[in-house]
C-alpha cells in the first residue's frame, strides 16, 4: 500500500518557481498554457508545481470548458504569513539594538 505524503504550505512556498507562479496568479486566474509561457521549463514541470500548490490549498483549479484555470487561495497563505509575523517583533528588536550600537559608536568616534 503506497504511503501518502502530505505537503504543507511551507514546502510549497520553498521553491522559487512556485513563488513566481503564486505571483502570476495572485492578480488574475490563468490557464496552464499562460502560466507555462512565463517560464523556460516544460509544461509537465509546471504541471507538477501546480499540483503541489493545489495539494497545499494555495491554488484552486477550475475547469472552464476544455481549459483548466488556476486561481489563488490567499487564505491558505495566511498560515505562512502568521508564522513569519511572530518573528517580526524579534527582528525589529534586533535591528533597534543594532541601531543603538551604531549610534554609540558614532558618538564615541565624534568625541575623539
Amino acid at each position: 500500500m503506497p504511503v501518502e505524503t502530505r505537503r504543507d504550505v511551507f514546502q510549497a512556498i520553498a521553491d522559487p518557481t512556485r513563488h513566481q507562479i503564486i505571483e502570476l496568479i495572485a492578480e488574475k486566474k490563468m490557464n496552464l498554457n499562460t502560466i507555462t509561457d512565463n517560464f523556460n521549463i516544460s509544461r509537465p514541470a509546471i504541471s507538477q508545481h501546480i499540483k503541489i500548490l493545489n495539494e497545499c490549498g494555495i491554488i484552486e483549479i477550475e475547469q472552464i470548458g476544455r481549459e483548466r484555470y488556476c486561481k489563488i487561495q490567499p487564505k491558505n497563505l495566511k498560515i505562512a504569513a502568521d508564522w513569519i509575523k511572530q518573528y517580526s517583533v524579534l527582528w525589529e528588536q534586533k535591528i533597534d539594538s543594532f541601531e543603538k550600537y551604531l549610534n554609540r559608536l558614532q558618538t564615541k568616534n565624534k568625541k575623539r
